[in-house]
């Protein structure tokens, strides 16, 4: 008996939702626009969660970002795929999560040639203890100071995802 397929919920131009796509198949040169979202996590101390990509990763292999991405299933609400993934990758269950950048959108082209063409919802979460990552997913983490985060994707935005380096600036304007 084989897995089901995960699905992303593909969308239009007003991003309302269109139909669905298998995930494995879907982020191509010619990726269509897709839901996703994005979530930086604090600790009680006020850090910030870094991830390192896995270096298996199709995409962005090894690049530093923050602590989790990834796509709602159909019908799923964001808050709810926010912390199944944020369970999923790190292991951390999350005791708050609150929306800050709602309406962001980016596009990025992989060295490989791929394409991330997402409207993603930037979340902001707090968590309590240290994750254990599913290495599929992150090779690395480490807990920094949001001035720290902010210096490294104005000053060496290459050792950042292209995602992270647009939600940062933006959301240090918050």
């Amino acid at each position: 008996m084989s897995a089901e397929p995960e699905l992303v919920v593909l969308l239009d131009d007003d991003h309302r939702p269109v139909g669905t796509a298998d995930k494995a198949t879907v982020h191509t040169a010619e990726t269509p626009l897709h839901l996703a979202f994005s979530c930086y996590v604090r600790d009680g101390a006020g850090r910030v969660l870094l991830t390192r990509r896995a270096l298996d990763k199709t995409t962005w292999p090894g690049v530093w970002t923050n602590a989790c991405c990834g796509h709602p299933a159909p019908g799923e609400g964001l808050e709810e795929a926010v912390r199944r993934r944020v369970g999923q990758e790190l292991g951390l269950s999350l005791s708050e999560v609150r929306p800050a950048l709602p309406d962001f959108r980016y596009r990025a082209v992989s060295a490989e040639g791929i394409v991330e063409n997402e409207f993603c919802p930037v979340f902001w979460a707090l968590a309590e203890g240290d994750p254990d990552p599913d290495p599929a997913e992150v090779a690395e983490y480490a807990w920094a100071g949001w001035d720290d985060v902010v210096a490294v994707a104005g000053r060496a935005p290459w050792l950042l995802s292209p995602w992270a380096v647009e939600q940062i600036p933006l959301l240090d304007r918050l």
